[in-house]
């Protein structure tokens, strides 16, 4: 019996369009990213449970205490509230600062300005200075804001190392937003125009709440970048010996962050405060993971009204 020869078309359409034929460096290529991923997710494993066998014992022993108790010279009774006072104000001077910024920066370059040489330059020096060390970044931290900007910041105080790490990551902020906004169709736009909205009601309505779910893994990613700055906050001022301040509310007062904490632990002598370090890293990942886990829960949510 003869076959069609649309039949035959159509057979041959679908076994492209599903990826019958052999398809040799597709296939090396997804099993080489594969490889990739597994091994990632190896060192993390590792390394994880590398740092909760180490403090095992303040983890299970005196975790409650840990957590709320303040720094001792004595490493049975120190703990790391200080810490995560100062890492948590700092999350949020990032939140406050680098994304209303970032997202801002990102709108207008996507949805207002002229795409001149100026815009180019400008898009460019913003990918540029995502890169960056951290350690130039707390180098301008402890110029300006620590020092010239002293009057305002008080110095060596959590408030300029917020501010710092603000910037640090305002240029991820801004590259993740533009992303997810020209990610956004055309069509959308043209629908809102086409019955007679402005630009800036079409990027409310429309584009923004299309570009949020992108906008939130951007945000995602400062957070915890800022989360595990040491080196700008060391430079910045923040104390790694003795301190007895680190109370939420003092922006302008001296300042200790989880970083910082566990840079000054893992100084000390490992046979007697090395669990210490250990239980101080698991805590800032608990942390990070939280906030990560908080932003995927909130984008999920967005992405199912979108």
């Amino acid at each position: 019996m003869a076959v069609a020869p649309h039949a035959l078309t159509r057979e041959v359409v679908s076994a492209r369009i599903q990826g019958r034929r052999a398809d040799v460096g597709g296939t090396v290529f997804k099993y080489v990213l594969l490889s990739a991923l597994l091994v990632t997710i190896a060192v993390l494993v590792i390394l994880l449970y590398s740092q909760v066998d180490r403090g095992s014992e303040v983890l299970t022993g005196r975790l409650g205490d840990f957590i709320t108790s303040k720094y001792s010279s004595l490493p049975t009774r120190s703990g790391i509230i200080q810490g995560i006072n100062g890492t948590l104000t700092i999350a949020a001077f990032v939140i406050f600062i680098a994304v209303p910024l970032g997202v801002g920066a990102a709108v207008y370059l996507e949805e207002y300005a002229q795409k001149t040489r100026l815009t180019r330059f400008i898009d460019v020096n913003i990918r540029n200075l995502a890169g960056v060390p951290s350690v130039v970044y707390g180098i301008l931290g402890l110029a300006i804001f620590a020092r010239a900007l002293r009057n305002v910041t008080g110095g060596a105080s959590v408030m300029a190392a917020g501010i710092t790490l603000a910037v640090l990551v305002l240029p991820i902020v801004i590259i993740t937003s533009a992303e997810a906004i020209r990610a956004v169709p055309d069509s959308i736009r043209e629908a809102g125009f086409g019955v007679g909205a402005t630009r800036w009601e079409v990027t409310r309505s429309h584009v923004l709440p299309y570009a949020l779910p992108g906008i939130l893994t951007g945000t995602v990613l400062s957070v915890a970048r800022a989360l595990g700055e040491a080196a700008p906050l060391i430079v910045v001022g923040a104390k790694t010996g003795f301190f007895t301040g680190g109370d939420f509310g003092d922006l302008r007062d001296n300042f200790q962050a989880l970083p910082s904490q566990i840079y000054q632990f893992s100084r000390l002598p490992e046979s007697s405060w090395g669990g210490n370090t250990a239980a101080a890293i698991v805590v800032l990942l608990a942390i990070v993971l939280a906030v990560n886990s908080a932003a995927i829960l909130l984008r999920n949510r967005f992405e199912k009204k979108r």
